[in-house]
């Protein structure tokens, strides 16, 4: 089956590495798939973009750029606080900090700059401003169920094995 853009459930292995550089940034490779309903929103959209035309076996490398993946850097995202707020954490410019946000939710920022007088964090996505590479191989196609393609989620197993699980 054909990878198309919307409503097949689709599992890839992958690395990803920033566009011109050698680090792996992440990776699922020799673990479980990464699966995901196409057109969901649900990955970054320049990957599903990619993948698009790919069978089951196929294997590519994907650029992707900033503005498809994860979107420039935003200098909104920017705050400047006060350096006692970071006591007893030797900061480097680079390093990621996790708090918590408004309503109590988890938040990660990345340490842009810093002085005697305070500490400027960013708060918008680690590789918002980063063109990436993935180099993905497509494990699995199948067609997305209708709860799949209402929920936009990968679900459970059919009892008749319809959904191609094989059970």
């Amino acid at each position: 089956m054909t990878i198309e853009a919307q409503n097949c459930v689709v599992g890839i292995e992958y690395e990803l590495k920033e566009a011109g550089k050698d680090t792996v940034l992440d990776t699922n490779k020799g673990q479980q798939p990464l699966e995901f309903v196409m057109g969901a929103g649900r990955i970054i959209p320049g990957l599903e973009k990619g993948l698009v035309g790919m069978e089951e076996g196929d294997s590519a490398k994907i650029e992707v750029p900033a503005s498809e993946a994860y979107g420039e850097k935003d200098p909104e995202s920017l705050r400047t606080l006060p350096k006692e707020q970071f006591e007893g954490i030797d900061l480097q410019v680079g390093m990621t900090l996790y708090g918590e946000g408004e309503g109590g939710h988890p938040i990660q920022v990345t340490v842009a700059d810093f002085d005697e007088n305070g500490v400027t964090v960013d708060f918008g996505h680690p590789m918002a401003g980063k063109d990436l590479v993935f180099d993905v191989t497509v494990t699995d196609v199948r067609e997305a169920t209708e709860e799949e393609m209402a929920t936009g989620e990968v679900g459970g197993h059919c009892a008749d094995g319809s959904c191609g699980c094989g059970h």
